[in-house]
Parts: structure tokens; sequence; C-alpha cells
């Protein structure tokens, strides 16, 4: 893995999970030449309050892709309905495709214990593909891979049955702005759909400047990472540094893919 550049892979139930939860590490990957795929495993058909259906799709997959050329990654989506998504053996399939064909290193997505059923079957979805991705004789038409890619949840503040416990905390301060900028092209989403489900919308600004500063104000959850996890950023960038951190992102290994390691964590998250 030292040879070459390192491959990510992204799984999200929605187009703009990956953003929220991993846009910041995708940008400093990409930054250092690495590679990185966001995948959608719904099209968000859904997710909104006026409209809906294919048209709803066609923007949020535009919104996606604007947001992938801002981090200079690629973002896909995939043609799932919102908010029906199933943990099928053809949708399993579909993903253990996806991952030989991008042959990863680290793969990331949601934890199986999640508010949206979205969220828990694409972490299902993930989780039923490891160690499947090294059989041959599943998916023939795809090449099984040597060996069983490190996987690695998402953050999240659930509590039960288990808490979020992270093993890796990144410091995104550097490109926390490059990050607001990625989820301000989910137009629909962060300044319409989510406003309107919170009973805000009328606090929305109207122009886009406004809508930037109102954006880094409300989302004081990659703060309230940093101050939550303070311990493993002093571990992972000494005393001084790690003190001073305001914005991280974090990730906690799943038992059902490769190892994460503290030999490896170095590697594959190369931060440090």
């Amino acid at each position: 893995m030292n040879n070459k550049p390192l491959k990510t892979i992204v799984f999200g139930a929605h187009p703009d999970d990956c953003d929220i939860k991993a846009g910041g590490i995708a940008i400093q990957y990409a930054g250092q030449g690495h590679q990185v795929r966001f995948v959608s495993v719904t099209n968000g058909d859904a997710g909104h309050h006026e409209i809906g259906g294919v048209e709803l799709a066609r923007r949020r997959r535009a919104e996606a892709q604007a947001a992938g050329a801002v981090a200079g990654i690629e973002y896909h989506v995939l043609d799932n309905h919102d908010g029906e998504l199933e943990p099928t053996l053809e949708n399993r399939k579909k993903i253990i495709r996806m991952i030989r064909a991008y042959t990863p290193d680290l793969i990331l997505t949601h934890r199986p214990n999640d508010y949206h059923p979205d969220h828990r079957y694409t972490s299902i979805l993930v989780q039923d593909s490891a160690y499947m991705v090294t059989v041959p004789n599943i998916c023939t038409d795809t090449p099984a891979l040597s060996s069983n890619p490190v996987i690695a949840y998402l953050s999240d503040n659930f509590q039960k049955p288990t808490p979020f416990a992270p093993d890796v905390v990144v410091d995104i301060d550097e490109v926390v702005e490059k990050k607001l900028d990625m989820l301000h092209c989910h137009t629909s989403q962060m300044y319409e759909w989510l406003p309107f489900n919170a009973g805000n919308l009328d606090d929305v600004p109207e122009t886009p400047q406004e809508r930037l500063e109102w954006l880094k104000h409300r989302l004081a959850r990659f703060a309230d990472v940093a101050n939550r996890y303070r311990d493993l950023l002093v571990k992972h960038y000494g005393e001084e540094r790690g003190a001073k951190v305001q914005y991280a992102e974090a990730f906690e290994g799943c038992e059902y893919g490769g190892p994460l390691t503290e030999e490896n964590i170095p590697v594959l998250f190369p931060f440090f």
C-alpha cells in the first residue's frame, strides 16, 4: 500500500451522507494523490417536501457530482429508491461487484444501529459483502479479491445497543471550509429539506454567502467530534496540535473486514 495511491470507497445511504461524515478526509486523500470514491446506495428520490421521484433523483445526482468535483473525487449514485432500501441478495451482489471492481484498501460506511433504515441496510449490505468479496464462486463475473479490505464505520451519536467507539480521529481544520463547499452543493438538503424537516426553514438565508455562514454555524457537529475524542487527537497528533484541533472526523473499525490495527492505521489514514 505504501508504493501506490490508496483507494478508499465510502458507502453512504443518500447523496450527502458521505460528505457529512467523511468529506474532510476525502479532500485530504485527494490532496495527497490518493483515490476516493463516494457511493450513495439510494438515489435520494424521497428526501424533499415539494418535489420527488425522477425530478428529485436527477437533482440530487447533480448535487453529488458537484460536491465530488469540489473534493476532486468520484461520486456514484445507485438507482435504489430512497426510504425503500432492502438488504437483498441482489443488492448484496451489486455491492460485492463494486468493491471488487474498485479493489479498495479501505471501506467506510454507516454503523448498523442507526435511526434511518437506509443507513442500517447500507451497513448490512457492506458487512454482508465482507469476506464474500474474496470467494471466487460468488459473483463469478467479477474477479474475487485476494484479501478482505479493511472496513470502518462512520461516526454517529447513537448509544444503543452500543455507542460509537472510534479507533481513528482525523483533524480536518485545514479543509473544513472546502468540506462546507461540498455540503453547500447539496442545496436540496442543506437549505430546503433538512431545515423544513427540522421546522426552521424560515431561518435559511437567501444569498449563497449568507447560506454558507448559516451552514457553518449549523454544523457544529464537526467540533463536537473533536471535543468528544480529544484524547485520540492527542494520541495521533501529539499534545500541542491535538489540543488545538477544532474540527474532526472519526472512524471505528468493523470486525467483519480486514483488521484495523495500530500498524495499518497510519498507512490507511496518512494524515498524522
